[in-house]
Parts: structure tokens; C-alpha cells; sequence
């Protein structure tokens, strides 16, 4: 069995593959002051809620875009599971040629979901990930990592018309029926919400005009957290997979698993 960690900023997604079925799959708040055994423990527990023996596990990999975490969780794996981890970065063997100036700067969040996207859909392909931070990743149909974009997410939006206005309340984040609202908090929804959708459509059309191809010609995949309140309802096919990245890590993991580099 494999274990496989995603570390964002927000939450932690993990998960247990048995031979190549995601067997169970987990999320836990991101907390950067934990300790490695308070994580150990936290994922003792929630396996062993799921009668998965730590035992039982095989190796492990991660994937972090957490620095103040990159020391404790596989300190954690080491302790708890008695495994040294695959730890995600581009000079793994991923599958993919990256074009960024400089490839050290692309997130490994985003390098897991190229591959699993490649694998899984195929080239030419958008991928847009809408955790606490957005971003869209393009990859052409020779696996060439093109790059992308950034920008706060829409949990980020919304806390800061909180935090940076005098007057505006806190609110839950949720899919708002129509634009004209007659009260403060249904217009901040409706605010986030049509502002976001209609950006990401925008989005792949300038992609795909920058890419002198037709979006119907593209696969565009969603994954994150808000990704089926955000895209559920593109004018665009969009395909939603909230296990793209253990997907990713799944593949990676195969691709380099230590039993290779011992024969």
C-alpha cells in the first residue's frame, strides 16, 4: 500500500492506495506550528479509524507547497512509518518538460496535477487548481509544460472584503442565484461568486486565443477545493476531479519507485 500526502496551504489531502485503487482518502487543516508527532498522530488515527494498519504501508510520498513543513512531515513518515519518503520536486522523473525561465520556481502542487492530467486526459490541456490560491497550468500535446497563471482564491477574496473593510461581515462562500441582491451579504456572494465564474471562463478564452486553438479542442480539467462550486456551471466542458493530485502522486510514485534504482 502507498501513502500519498498533498500539502497545501489551506488543508492537507492524503490518502491510501492498494495496488491502484484509492482505497481511502483524507483532509486535515494545515496548521505550520504542528509537530511531527502531532501530525503522526493525526494520521495514526484517522488510518486506523479506516482499519488501515501503519504497518501495512508500503512507502509514502509527498507533495508540499508548505516550506515550514518540508522538515517535519517526512520527519513524521520516518517516525511513524518507518519509511524514508519520495518528497515531490522537478528533478524527479515526471513525464514532462518544463518551460518555466526557471523550472525550480513552478509549485510540485502543480507538477502533480500536470502529470495526472496527461495520464488521465491528455494534451492539449488546462488545468485549473482553486485551492487558497488559483492557478491554471496549460500543457501542449508533447507534454511540454507551458506555464500558467496565479492569483488569490476565492476563500482569499473573501476574507479580505472582511478583514479590509469597516462594515462588510463575514461570509460563507456559497453559489448565489442571481446578480442583483437586495442585501449586503446575499451581494457579497453573488459577488464572489459571478466574479469568480466569469473570470474563469474569460481565463481559457484568452488561454486558448494565446494559444491560437479553439477551447472545444482543449481538455480542461478543475480540481480544489471550490472546483465544483466554480465550474460546475462553465459554458466550457469542464471536468471536475477532486483526486487529480493524489492521482498525480500516484503516478509519480511509479514512475520512480525505489525498487527501480535497487536492481
Amino acid at each position: 500500500m502507498l501513502l500519498v500526502i498533498d500539502v497545501g496551504n489551506t488543508t492537507i489531502v492524503f490518502g491510501v492506495y492498494h495496488n491502484d485503487e484509492l482505497i481511502s482518502d483524507f483532509r486535515i487543516a494545515t496548521v505550520k506550528t504542528r509537530t511531527s508527532d502531532e501530525y503522526g498522530m493525526l494520521f495514526y488515527n484517522s488510518l486506523s479509524h479506516a482499519n488501515i494498519d501503519v504497518n501495512e504501508i508500503d512507502d509514502v510520498i509527498i507533495s508540499s507547497v508548505v516550506p515550514n513543513l518540508m522538515h517535519t512531515l517526512p520527519s513524521m513518515v520516518i517516525k511513524y512509518f518507518n519509511k524514508r519518503p519520495i518528497v515531490v520536486n522537478r528533478n524527479l522523473n515526471l513525464g514532462l518538460k518544463i518551460k518555466y525561465v526557471n523550472p525550480d520556481e513552478v509549485g510540485a502542487d502543480r507538477l502533480v496535477n500536470a502529470v495526472a492530467a496527461i495520464k488521465n486526459y491528455g494534451g492539449p490541456c488546462i488545468i485549473i487548481d482553486i485551492g487558497t490560491a488559483m492557478t491554471f497550468c496549460v500543457i501542449d500535446k508533447d507534454n511540454n509544460y507551458l506555464g500558467g497563471l496565479i492569483m488569490p482564491g476565492i476563500g482569499i477574496s473573501a476574507e479580505a472584503l472582511f478583514m479590509m473593510t469597516s462594515k462588510l461581515p463575514k461570509i460563507e462562500i456559497v453559489k448565489s442565484e442571481k446578480v442583483i441582491e437586495t442585501s449586503t451579504v446575499a451581494a457579497m456572494q453573488a459577488g464572489l461568486y459571478y466574479g469568480f465564474t466569469s473570470m474563469i471562463d474569460g481565463i481559457l478564452e484568452k488561454i486558448a486565443r494565446e494559444l491560437n486553438m479553439d477551447l472545444k479542442d482543449l481538455n480542461i480539467i478543475s480540481t480544489g477545493g471550490f472546483s465544483s462550486l466554480l465550474t460546475s456551471d462553465s459554458k466550457y466542458n469542464i471536468v471536475i476531479d477532486r483526486f487529480l493530485t493524489l492521482k498525480g502522486l500516484k503516478l509519480i510514485y511509479d514512475l520512480n519507485r525505489k525498487d527501480k534504482f535497487e536492481g
